[in-house]
């Protein structure tokens, strides 16, 4: 079975208790500057899940400091890792993205980065600045694959395809940096058997962790209007039932993978659906009963 307790997975990389801090670094997308698209992926509200203390226009050394300050009485003896993930992670020029990284590298107790980014941004340029700092510091790369159906992709606005993000994943694997993919199940018209196929192509890659959580319908998104309109065909369930679909899945990975989430929660005030009302450790424990 696959392994499920991401904080062991980050103990082991880094030697200590970890905790993630995300980080705004003021990225913006190319299918949302008009690059490759615009109106960005159609789920899409970064506000849903992006901390309070990296809303605002602050530094990403205060960003971090306050982070700090927010989990200061959580663990003992814990040390740091950045979490670029608003946006896309490695989407600026290679000397800014030296700089950022470097500020956040800066701040005490900070041993690493984890940096969410999309497969089409993750040019030779990029690679070798990642694979640089992964001399010194760990770097974990979460690439957006979301699914292995080009039709879905086109569907939900991703502006790349399966076999981009396939070669993303080998290409950051191939400079020796560890990668994980993110996932969302119950995208618009696929079916378990879709859903199934994808983690059977994920188990191909070289993957060190997967994320994946139920597709959510957030106020102020495409999907969230083309919901309400009944434009869109998207499968509804019970946390049981969604706990199952999860059990299933993780049997088409093999146990080297590290899974970080099944699940994720989006503030109450822009969620439309499903409004479950779990908070993930309540799922886990769901999820345990079922397994």
């Amino acid at each position: 079975m696959t392994r499920l307790d991401y904080s062991d997975f980050l103990k082991d990389l880094y030697g200590s208790r970890v905790q993630k801090l995300n980080v705004n670094a003021g990225f913006s997308c190319p299918n949302r500057d008009g690059k490759l698209g615009v109106g960005g992926c159609v789920y899409c509200n970064n506000a849903s899940f992006t901390p309070a203390f990296s809303l605002g226009n602050n530094s990403v050394t205060q960003q971090l400091l306050d982070a700090k300050q927010f989990y200061s009485g959580k663990y003992r003896d814990v040390k740091y890792v950045a979490y670029f993930q608003s946006f896309t992670g490695t989407y600026a020029p290679v000397a800014t993205l030296r700089s950022l990284y470097n500020e956040a590298l800066a701040v005490p107790d900070v041993v690493g980065l984890v940096i969410s980014t999309r497969p089409d941004c993750l040019d030779d340029e990029v690679l070798s600045l990642l694979e640089e700092i992964n001399q010194h510091h760990k770097v974990i790369v979460e690439i957006g694959v979301e699914s292995a159906h080009d039709r879905t992709l086109r569907l939900i606005n991703r502006c790349h395809t399966w076999q981009c993000a396939q070669d993303a994943i080998w290409r950051v694997d191939g400079r020796g940096i560890l990668v994980g993919a993110h996932l969302i199940l119950g995208l618009p018209g696929e079916t378990e058997d879709d859903m199934m196929a994808t983690a059977s192509e994920i188990a191909k890659l070289p993957l060190s962790t997967v994320k994946f959580h139920q597709l959510q319908v957030i106020k102020g998104t495409r999907l969230a209007q083309q919901w309400s309109r009944g434009e869109l065909d998207i499968i509804s369930c019970t946390p049981s039932e969604y706990a199952s679909l999860c059990h299933r899945i993780l049997t088409q990975l093999p146990p080297h993978i590290t899974v970080e989430r099944m699940v994720s929660t989006a503030p109450a005030h822009l969620l439309l659906h499903p409004k479950w009302g779990l908070k993930p450790e309540q799922f886990r424990k769901l999820f345990d009963t079922i397994l």
